[in-house]
């Protein structure tokens, strides 16, 4: 994977509180519950309001463990997770003092710094949906907001604050709806090679951020309001399921559409390989429910369980988006054949 060394980087793009204060407990402060001492991540957080119908869905990409959903009610009453509750909602993060705009100026400097590279992905994915990509599927879902809206994603380390409830590095990134933001600890890209056995690499590290502005696209779309029934939360075929499922097909549907030039603009991407793509798809499979709980946890694979795909369905489904290179193509919720 190669950035164009004229494309122009867009920090602003990124917040970046890295360096603001907070601490959290992370990886290192979780006790074992899923066996082998393994460390429990959070799966997802449904926040309900106070007519009891969800009002806004958090998604975080990757677990590990069994099961571990944590619920807001509007009266204040809050549950438990084994991985550790997302703490009351509060403000969203407050911008610091960042050097990514002096830093992050070309594609040359994203084929040379990492968090350069991430900044060129962010671009390079909302130039996608801003570009026309959104529109493809706006069209045809009744509600849907006419145009896409770019969003941030923050950089933060340790904790942070979101309307969504506060987070740590153990809850892996996420989509907050409530701030319209994409949260990541960078540190989490070496979770996923050393705790998951990922191969990394620019592209695995790209589909991460990618899963989640999908989920910003479901959002817009008006999608992320179908886990509103107990059993739409969990299942091999639950709506939770088919969400994740879609972001990962809307991840590929970008990777596809990276190397062209969007909105009168010249790609920020100039190459994907194969290999790339390898690496994209071997992070998506860590992260299936059925290896996370099996190979990871040590436990039994319950689809009952499930809330975020087997490692097959991701793989299938991230390459049926990169294949197609058509949003049209990721509608999970109306088929019955998931993979």
């Amino acid at each position: 994977m190669r950035y164009d060394d004229d494309a122009q980087l867009d920090a602003s793009e990124v917040t970046d509180t890295r360096g603001q204060g907070g601490s959290g407990s992370g990886f290192g402060g979780l006790g074992g519950g899923g066996g082998g001492g393994l460390l429990p991540l959070l799966i997802g957080l449904l926040f309900r309001g106070r007519s009891g119908k969800v009002s806004w869905v958090l998604i975080v990409v990757v677990v590990v463990g069994f099961l571990a959903v944590t619920f807001l009610g509007g009266g204040g009453g809050q549950g438990s997770s084994i991985a550790g509750a997302f703490g009351e909602p509060g403000g969203p993060a407050v911008a610091g003092t960042s050097e990514l705009a002096g830093e992050c100026r070309t594609g040359a400097d994203a084929n040379t710094n990492p968090d350069c590279a991430i900044v060129a992905d962010i671009n390079s994915i909302q130039a996608y949906w801003a570009g026309g990509g959104y529109a493809q599927i706006a069209s045809r879902v009744r509600g849907a907001q006419p145009r896409y809206q770019n969003v941030d994603t923050v950089f933060f380390s340790g904790r942070v604050n979101t309307r969504c409830g506060s987070a740590d590095s153990s809850s892996g990134p996420f989509y907050c709806p409530a701030d319209d933001l994409v949260y990541i600890d960078l540190t989490f890209y070496d979770q996923l090679r050393q705790q998951f056995g990922a191969q990394g690499g620019p592209l695995a590290n790209a589909y991460v951020l990618a899963h989640e502005y999908g989920h910003h696209v479901q959002d817009q779309l008006g999608t992320l309001g179908t886990t509103e029934s107990a059993s739409a939360r969990q299942g091999a075929s639950s709506a939770a399921v088919r969400v994740e499922l879609q972001a990962d097909c809307y991840a590929g549907v970008w990777m596809n559409n990276a190397t062209r030039p969007q909105g009168g603009r010249p790609a920020f991407i100039t190459e994907i390989t194969q290999a790339d793509l390898d690496t994209a798809v071997d992070a998506a499979t860590r992260i299936g429910d059925d290896y996370i709980q099996g190979q990871l946890g040590g436990g039994t694979v319950d689809p009952d369980s499930f809330t975020h795909g087997t490692s097959a369905q991701r793989k299938k489904w991230l390459t049926t988006g990169f294949t197609t290179g058509d949003p049209a193509r990721c509608d999970t919720f109306r088929t019955n054949d998931l993979g």
